[in-house]
């Protein structure tokens, strides 16, 4: 959802537009076809799909390759990184304990039927810095693990989450297509800010707790065990199973058993030892630290958007708040903070904390996969020239430009998956109109076009898929859920945009 792929300038085929329409339904079909009644993994599905998509609309074999290959590079340099560095940060956070401490506060303090409310308010009050997919990987352990601890349903507490973060990544500044959309459309930055803000409240509570509720009836979600931020332990050929469920190899190869990592240093064999042989003892980390940990990429994301709105482009606090604030950037220190206030203060040792570090990485491979091969499912679906179809219908269209900005930022988010683009393209194409909008009105059609680039996720979106293995749902399982959830955000909150242009 945050890697932006551009249409190119020419299409890769001059194929016309029934054609391209027909082309798009094949190769989402296929890829449906495949994992649902094929049982095929998804990552083969969505390059078989690309495949028949490619064909279909007359793209040469070696422009399909291409193709392919340019958006899954660009979604692993993206968000591939992103998910990766997040595993590592809740590696350890699951490791060492901290993660306990933050559930049983939550727990403690929260009662189950406030838990999705608390779930929703933390995810929007994280994701307003935050892309959707550097929240996903952070809050996922938490999420997972407060369904555990607690026996609430799944999706009772994941759908409040995912609705916090995606109502904020669609609406809100600074992330990249509001803040385009601002700048295409010459709104005023806090007058959008502040009326995102209250459609985005009401926004969250509808597809959040209320939806979540309901659906947790309809979707029996289980808690994927490779997946869960708890030790626990399940002996198989003499060695444990670690955070994920994963065996644990330390950098050397030998194997780190539960003991290794958990018991205090008790005189016994397997208690935690410095690299000097020195037994170390076990020690949870605080919440407050923990939880700082957790924040700190958050906090130097928002620290970068702040800095882009009030200093000059060639001052030196600009360029540095640039660097530190970039999500890359700060998810690395993120890490690297962690491996201190996590890991260390634990009392693990280098070789501990490094183990933990890699051990983070073998169960998030195939969710890196099949996220990658969605990006390269979407290029496709761009470079054929389906998302320059949906746009050059919209063109000419004699509708409100509320309505025409939301219906063209649908059609775009629908055709290619992606929420960034479909809302800086429909910003283009609705900008003429703009000019003769009050300051209000442009501010709202801003909103409008942000509401229409959530609707409808589907399998040529790589959050989708990220969704899908985070929480071990089948595809029909995230169709149900995930999808109508992306909808129910996009119609409620075209709905506040109405309300308030009536109002204002």
């Amino acid at each position: 959802m945050v890697t932006l792929l551009a249409a190119p300038a020419e299409p890769l085929t001059d194929a016309g537009d029934a054609q391209l329409i027909v082309a798009a339904v094949l190769g989402i079909a296929a890829v449906v076809v495949l994992i649902a009644w094929g049982k095929v993994h998804p990552f083969l599905a969505l390059i078989l799909g690309a495949g028949v998509l490619g064909v279909a609309a007359g793209v040469g074999a070696e422009a399909i390759v291409t193709s392919f290959s340019g958006g899954v590079g660009s979604t692993v340099g993206g968000v591939g990184l992103l998910i990766a560095l997040g595993a590592m940060i809740g590696g350890l956070l699951a490791e060492s304990g901290g993660a306990d401490g933050i559930v049983t506060r939550i727990v403690d303090r929260v009662s189950g039927r406030g838990l999705p409310w608390a779930m929703a308010g933390v995810a929007a009050l994280i994701g307003l810095p935050l892309f959707f997919e550097v929240g996903v990987v952070l809050l996922v352990p938490i999420v997972l693990l407060v369904a555990k601890r607690t026996g609430v349903s799944l999706m009772k507490v994941g759908i409040p989450a995912l609705a916090g973060l995606s109502v904020l990544h669609g609406l809100v500044p600074p992330h990249p297509g509001p803040l385009v959309a601002i700048s295409s459309l010459n709104a005023d930055l806090g007058l959008t800010l502040g009326l995102g803000l209250l459609i985005a409240v009401p926004t969250v509570i509808v597809a959040g707790p209320v939806f979540g509720n309901m659906i947790s009836r309809y979707v029996p979600a289980t808690i994927p065990e490779a997946l869960l931020p708890t030790r626990t332990p399940a002996a198989v050929g003499g060695a444990e199973r670690g955070a994920t469920g994963r065996r644990q190899a330390d950098v050397d190869g030998e194997l780190l058993t539960e003991d290794d990592l958990v018991n205090p240093g008790t005189g016994r064999p397997g208690a935690p030892v410095d690299d000097s042989g020195t037994e170390t003892a076990r020690r949870a980390p605080k919440f407050w630290p923990a939880v700082i940990t957790v924040l700190l990429p958050v906090v130097l994301m928002l620290l970068r958007a702040i800095g882009e709105l009030t200093l000059a482009e060639d001052t030196a606090g600009r360029r540095v708040l640039d660097i530190i604030g970039t999500p890359i950037v700060a998810l690395l220190a993120g890490v690297i903070v962690a491996m201190f206030t996590l890991g260390f203060q634990a009392g693990f040792s280098r070789k501990q904390v490094s183990s933990v570090l890699g051990g983070s990485l073998p169960p998030i491979a195939g969710i890196l996969l099949i996220v990658a091969a969605g990006g390269g499912f979407k290029q496709v679906l761009v470079d054929a020239g389906v998302g320059n179809l949906v746009a050059d219908a919209a063109k000419d269209a004699s509708l409100s430009p509320l309505l025409l900005g939301w219906l063209v930022a649908v059609g775009i988010r629908v055709a290619t998956g992606s929420a960034t683009v479909a809302t800086i393209t429909a910003a283009g194409i609705v900008a003429p109109l703009a000019t003769t909008m009050d300051r209000p009105g442009v501010a709202l059609l801003a909103l409008a076009i942000g509401c229409g680039s959530l609707f409808f996720s589907h399998v040529n979106d790589a959050g989708f898929w990220l969704v899908k293995e985070y929480f071990g749902l089948t595809v029909g399982q995230t169709i149900k859920s995930w999808s109508v959830l992306e909808t129910i955000i996009s119609v409620v909150g075209f709905a506040g945009v109405l309300l308030l242009d009536l109002l204002l």
